[in-house]
């Protein structure tokens, strides 16, 4: 890949993500951001992380900070640097198969915070989708989104949550507001588990496909109303789905 190509997958992929750190935490944080991008799916099993200048640069933090973060990343297993001339820094992490027991250890870890972090998820993303259908998408964004879509409806099993990630945070990209894209990528992030732990139903994925495809159509359409209708339906449809599973 290209540093031209490079550069434009970091734009689309993790920009709510790779921002600059805002607290006097920026080890911490730098671990953090790295932590969502691998375990959101942003960057998945095998794939290169950007360049340290461009992380550094992108995080606002020293090249140290960085470094000493993706070494507590190796310590544990998510992250392996590679020499030579298509060396770099590859992402070890697999996500764990779904499995009921992880689903409700999750969601005791979240207690009482579960229907807040549902209903803040719904707001955020909500909106998000009703201001892309109101936004002039250029013709690069429409055919990202669409990509999104064709991606996610092409996964396997073992990819399928990797990829919903990823074409829901596009959606959030596609605002054009950072500050949004960035609280959704937080929102997920609080419910990343959980919505791992799903067990794939073949029923449910093809619900979800119809559903995500309204979105896009909507959006694509510029219809905010559509728009607006389609994601409550998907996301209520995926709340509803937890909390039969931890009835």
């Amino acid at each position: 890949m290209d540093e031209a190509r490079e550069q434009a997958r970091l734009d689309w992929q993790a920009g709510a993500i790779f921002r600059p750190v805002r607290t006097g935490n920026a080890f911490e944080e730098t671990v953090e951001r790295l932590l969502q991008a691998i375990k959101l799916g942003v960057f998945g099993f095998g794939d290169r992380l950007p360049a340290e200048r461009d992380l550094a640069a992108r995080l606002g933090v020293s090249r140290e900070t960085l470094r000493e973060a993706l070494r507590t990343l190796q310590q544990a297993g998510c992250v392996e640097p590679r020499r030579g001339r298509y060396g770099g820094t590859f992402v070890t992490y697999r996500m764990p198969a779904p499995d009921v027991a992880d689903l409700r250890r999750a969601a005791r870890d979240l207690g009482g915070a579960l229907e807040d972090a549902l209903a803040y998820r719904q707001v955020l993303e909500v909106g998000a989708a009703e201001a892309t259908a109101r936004r002039a998408l250029s013709p690069d964004q429409r055919a990202h989104l669409e990509s999104r879509l064709t991606d996610l409806e092409g996964a396997p099993p073992e990819h399928y949550r990797q990829l919903d990630s990823r074409f829901h945070l596009a959606i959030g990209e596609l605002t054009g507001s950072p500050t949004l894209a960035a609280a959704i990528a937080e929102a997920r992030m609080r419910l990343n588990d959980l919505l791992n732990a799903i067990p794939m139903l073949d029923r449910n994925i093809e619900h979800a496909a119809e559903q995500h495809r309204a979105m896009v159509r909507a959006i694509l359409a510029g219809d905010g109303d559509a728009a607006r209708r389609a994601t409550e339906e998907h996301l209520a449809a995926t709340a509803a789905l937890l909390r039969g599973f931890l009835a």
